[in-house]
């Protein structure tokens, strides 16, 4: 009997767990909290472990939605600057023109959700690389988010969003805290678990998940076949601005103010954590929950670095490191999954 999807192949479960991308993610979890366990006690406890899953959540958010347009066959080099563009939006909005915070917020999606859909209309009409489409669209969105702030406030920065009608509530669901353990932890967390658990079941479990895989391993032989590779690949364009929406409006209203340089240089961060966690640069081929547990590992090093009492400045060490060793583990994982379906 064939089996019409290779993801759902009946294999040994050792060999499924061996060729599943998140793999390599999974192991160096492990090794990196070990390492850093054995550093610091505060690392271990409780409120080590909610300290160390505050950044990986915001930066999970987009790494998942990365994930996705990596597997599509995408790339996004203005997701990082985007989280500032909204936040900024909601701000302006709801201190310098009086509307509530919730009013802001839906002004700011729509304002994403335009950036998406003209990035990925370009990138599919033109047939330009995304990585100089999104480019183009970083720069453009840099000298604006820099040009109005300036313009609006004499500085560079928007704040006092506090004061504005509807920010308890906006906070309250998007940047507040849930009791757990005995500890707080952000709310960000469940968020992020929430976009994780929804991405993964898109990518398993639907026909949107199939369409997405095949644009990203062929795309030419995917509208063959009667995929519609324009409208998927352009879908994902929008849903990675739906979620640096998201991480940009949790940010400004946990702060309160937005820097006009927000999020700039994130987007590297964002596709490493995708890479590390299964994500191939060639398309096809990755894993949402890698993804997610690529940003734990940044986490972890992120705060494990200081809770070790280290310099700070070996954390960019450890990225580009994390980066080498996930993109040769990723190879290996990927040539002996092609040895096992042939």
């Amino acid at each position: 009997m064939t089996v019409a999807d290779e993801r759902l192949a009946r294999t040994g479960a050792a060999r499924r767990l061996l060729v599943r991308p998140e793999l390599g993610a999974m192991v160096g979890a492990v090794a990196v909290f070990a390492f850093f366990a054995s550093q610091s006690a505060t690392f271990r406890s409780i409120e080590g472990v909610a300290n160390w899953l505050d950044p990986a959540s915001t930066l999970g958010i987009m790494a998942v939605a990365i994930a996705l347009l990596m597997i599509g066959g995408e790339f996004d080099l203005s997701a990082g600057v985007l989280t500032g563009t909204t936040g900024l939006i909601t701000v302006i909005l709801a201190t310098r023109y009086g509307l509530s915070v919730w009013t802001a917020m839906l002004v700011s999606l729509a304002a994403a959700l335009l950036v998406g859909f003209l990035n990925g209309l370009i990138v599919v009409r033109t047939g330009l690389p995304s990585f100089i489409v999104t480019l183009g669209t970083f720069l453009m969105l840099q000298g604006v988010n820099l040009g109005v702030t300036k313009a609006l406030t004499g500085t560079v920065q928007v704040g006092g969003l506090r004061g504005a009608e509807g920010y308890e509530g906006a906070r309250a669901v998007l940047a507040g805290t849930f009791p757990a353990g005995g500890t707080d932890f952000r709310v960000a967390v469940l968020w992020w678990l929430g976009v994780t658990a929804l991405a993964t079941w898109v990518l398993m479990r639907t026909r949107a998940g199939n369409r997405i895989f095949a644009v990203g391993g062929d795309a030419r032989a995917a509208r063959a076949a009667g995929v519609p590779a324009e409208r998927t690949k352009i879908a994902l364009f929008m849903t990675t601005a739906v979620a640096a929406w998201l991480v940009g409006s949790i940010l400004a209203l946990r702060f309160t103010s937005v820097q006009a340089n927000s999020g700039i240089g994130q987007e590297f961060v964002y596709i490493i954590a995708a890479v590390i966690g299964g994500c191939l640069l060639t398309g096809g081929y990755g894993s949402a929950i890698g993804a997610a547990i690529g940003a734990v590992i940044f986490g972890m090093a992120d705060k494990g670095i200081v809770f070790a009492g280290w310099d700070a400045d070996w954390f960019t060490f450890f990225l580009g490191a994390m980066l080498l060793l996930a993109t040769l583990a990723n190879r290996l994982v990927r040539r002996y999954a092609e040895e096992v379906r042939r």
